[in-house]
């Protein structure tokens, strides 16, 4: 615990708040900006003079149902929950992300790019949202239904998913799909990555044999990727990640430098 931090820091929060942002009316003798201390303490459900003592620097260690408390008082984000825990001196709950819809942040950027070829995808390698000129680079991402909705899946079960891309890259995009995998599994093994991955081990022997080498990183040119399309050949595109760690997701957006090959050819597909 690092009482002076952490008095600073409610302290700041609390000022930043207006009585109206919490729903407490204003009235007519409030002369400072801000909530009283008395007034994150009732929303928080403790004492006055317990939230006191922690914004004087001298009071124990809140537990953990206190902090959250805190937090729910303070409107509290979930980067800023999680720095309040850090400065309590516990560790910060687990985030539960809604995998299966788009962020608001997201989907404002996805809204700018319908002349671009971009996709939003879950922790798990779900395709969420697609621009039309992604559906034309890739096919239509959300279509899928059951295991067939992971990308990883996909890429150990449907030989289609494989055609996007050019056969001596199929090493090493396996591993790479596998590695992102390992890392949601290992955040949450019992949720839906441990359901992905007792599926894949069940139908697919290469995916058990990459699964047991237990890797945690592959060398590859990550923002370099190749694609294979039916119309117009190889394309050489890179790829750009905007990642919202509140919920989980990336965005992807794919482009190719001004007068290349790749660039001409994606100028063609999004005709």
């Amino acid at each position: 615990m690092n009482r002076v931090l952490l008095a600073d820091f409610l302290r700041a929060r609390r000022e930043t708040l207006q009585p109206e942002d919490v729903g407490l009316p204003r009235g007519s003798r409030r002369r400072a900006g801000g909530l009283r201390r008395e007034e994150v303490a009732a929303l928080a459900g403790m004492s006055a003079d317990y939230y006191t003592r922690i914004e004087q620097r001298r009071g124990p260690q809140p537990s953990e149902q206190m902090l959250s408390a805190l937090a729910r008082a303070l409107n509290l984000s979930l980067s800023e929950r999680d720095h309040l825990f850090d400065l309590g001196g516990h560790a910060p709950p687990r985030r539960q992300p809604l995998d299966d819809r788009v962020s608001p942040t997201m989907m404002r950027v996805v809204e700018r790019l319908s002349d671009t070829p971009a996709l939003v995808m879950s922790r798990f390698n779900e395709a969420l949202l697609q621009t039309r000129p992604a559906v034309a680079l890739l096919g239509d991402y959300t279509r899928f239904s059951g295991m067939s909705r992971y990308l990883a899946y996909r890429w150990f079960t449907d030989p289609a998913q494989r055609a996007l891309y050019p056969a001596e890259d199929h090493d090493v995009r396996g591993r790479v799909f596998t590695v992102d995998l390992r890392a949601a599994y290992t955040a949450d093994p019992t949720g839906t990555a441990g359901e992905i991955v007792t599926a894949l081990l069940a139908v697919s022997p290469e995916f058990a044999e990459v699964w047991r080498r237990h890797e945690v990183d592959v060398t590859h040119h990550e923002d370099l990727k190749r694609y294979l399309h039916a119309d117009l050949g190889e394309l050489e595109l890179y790829c750009q990640r905007l990642v919202d760690p509140d919920h989980a997701q990336e965005l992807l957006i794919f482009s190719a430098p001004s007068g290349t090959p790749s660039h001409e050819k994606l100028q063609r597909l999004l005709r």
